[in-house]
């Protein structure tokens, strides 16, 4: 989960394609979604710029191959040009298939 955040900061789309599931929903506080290709190319075009991603009180939940992770976020980013920090609570959903886990879902809300 750290990895994929920490991507996401680096700009790093090759590990953010491979640390994610082809039918990805990716959820944002203010009710956008982003598909896996949709958040590859916003990332790529400098739509949105991660600047600063910390996860605080995380808890895990495991059954089998999925886990839930939920934490509380602060997100620093760019997006049209202007950067705003975001205190959020995140459940992303994760699956585990063969020995990657991949980000299948992830829901932001405002705190």
């Amino acid at each position: 989960m750290k990895e994929f955040h920490q991507a996401l900061v680096n700009n790093n789309t090759v590990s953010i394609n491979q640390q994610t599931d082809k039918a990805l929903s990716y959820g944002h506080s203010n009710g956008w979604v982003e598909t896996k290709t949709d958040v590859i190319k916003d990332l790529e075009t400098g739509y949105i710029d991660y600047l600063s991603f910390r996860e605080d009180s995380i808890a895990v939940s495991m059954n089998a191959n999925m886990a839930n992770v939920r934490f509380v976020a602060e997100i620093t980013a760019t997006m049209k040009g202007a950067t705003n920090t975001y205190r959020l609570k995140v459940l992303e959903v994760w699956v585990k298939k063969g020995k990657r886990w991949l980000l299948f879902g992830r829901q932001a809300i405002r705190e």
